[in-house]
């Protein structure tokens, strides 16, 4: 079987899923390695590299696709504007992929009815559940990792002010109110970063051990607390809140939204689309200048206004709804998504080349398509019950 690693399209997407030293693990495996051509440029990889480590060059997308039995993406596939058709187009019936789907999100409901259509058995990177068993390949732990601390840098440069307390000869300049929302990996990685930079930190979570570890951190709590019953999901994740709870939440959220010059959001429930936590009228109350990182858009947004990939200004506020943030720390980000993905890949192949392990958990929390469904939860809940089959 030959596994195909492509080179990433999305804007400003550096990264990719396999890097000179795990391509020898999945040879081991008994895969043959095929690296599209120039795909490890970003992480400053050559193709001699690559073709060192034992993968063959394949010289452009189509070739590489239509050669690849299981394809190895970070990010969901695209529409290819150097070969003028959508990757999915490109890839073989019936063929494995495991990337990043993010299939909850709205913006990516057609590519996953793409991938059920063409009858492509499809893994989210994102579903993997928080089992001890599962942490070597956590990519979303990894990920969140460098989310978490380049959406404080990000911010930072759009701030148009001090983010530390500044002393000078005519007076001090107080240092950058920031709120984080959402305490989960991201989070914590995000406050940890404002405190280095010496920023002030405000955190709100539904979650008790959640607001545990931002307190650890030294960030005051905002004052919102729901039912363990309602907050805490599977493996310790935040849940979905009924609506009269969100309502709730909101009404916390609005002051410490209107003091913030700083909001980063990223509440998330896995495999869902994001709550709206950050509604108009906060926006209209917000300080003009201040900025919003909206790290949740891949699932849908925290913000009403957030527009997926782009940065725009409203009411006076920048609100960035950048999708790949880890993309801008390709090299770190590269190497932990790389053995992410081989340890997956291995736990799905453990019982042979041609016997995917469907019966595994990791395997079936992570399964987004197969033999002509769409069989994730998140998905079929965003679709509203309509049918999964063509």
């Amino acid at each position: 079987m030959n596994i195909g690693i492509p080179k990433e399209i999305m804007l400003e997407e550096k990264r990719i899923a396999a890097i000179p030293e795990t391509v020898p693990k999945f040879i081991k495996m008994g895969f043959n390695v095929l690296v599209e051509t120039s795909a490890g440029e970003g992480i400053h990889c050559e193709d001699l590299e690559y073709e060192k480590a034992g993968a063959r060059i394949m010289p452009d997308a189509e070739s590489l696709y239509q050669n690849a039995d299981v394809i190895l993406k970070v990010k969901q596939p695209l529409y290819n504007e150097k070969s003028g058709r959508h990757e999915i187009e490109l890839m073989k019936e019936k063929s494995i992929l495991i990337t990043f789907l993010h299939p909850a999100a709205p913006s990516n409901h057609e590519m996953i009815q793409k991938l059920r259509d063409k009858g492509i058995t499809s893994f989210t990177m994102d579903g993997i559940p928080r089992i001890s068993r599962a942490q070597t390949m956590d990519a979303l732990t990894s990920m969140s990792t460098v989310t978490g601390y380049k959406s404080v840098l990000i911010a930072a440069s759009y701030l148009p002010k001090f983010v530390p307390m500044i002393t000078t000869a005519i007076g001090s300049i107080k240092p950058a109110n920031f709120l984080v929302v959402g305490i989960g990996v991201v989070g914590l990685q995000a406050l940890a970063t404002i405190k280095r930079l010496g920023g002030v930190t405000t955190a709100v979570d539904i979650r008790e051990d959640a607001r545990k570890g931002a307190m650890s951190l030294g960030a005051k709590i905002g004052g919102f607390e729901a039912p363990e019953q309602l907050s805490i999901g599977k493996w310790g994740y935040a849940k979905a809140l009924p609506s009269d709870w969100l309502e709730k939440e909101r009404a916390v959220l609005s002051p410490l939204v209107q003091e913030a010059d700083v909001v980063i959001l990223s509440a998330l429930v896995p495999g869902e689309v994001a709550p709206i936590l950050v509604t108009e009228e906060m926006l209209v109350r917000m300080k003009p200048g201040s900025v919003i990182v909206d790290v949740s858009i891949d699932q849908g947004g925290n913000c009403i206004s957030t527009e997926a990939g782009t940065d725009i200004i409203k009411h006076g506020v920048l609100i960035c709804g950048l999708q790949n943030i880890p993309g801008r720390i390709p090299v770190h980000a590269t190497w932990l998504y790389a053995n992410n993905i081989y340890h997956y890949v291995k736990n799905l192949f453990k019982n042979g080349l041609n016997d995917l392990d469907l019966e595994d958990e990791i395997v079936q929390n992570s399964l987004v398509t197969y033999q002509g469904k769409i069989l994730y939860e998140g998905v079929l809940k965003a679709l509203n019950g309509t049918t999964s089959e063509p």
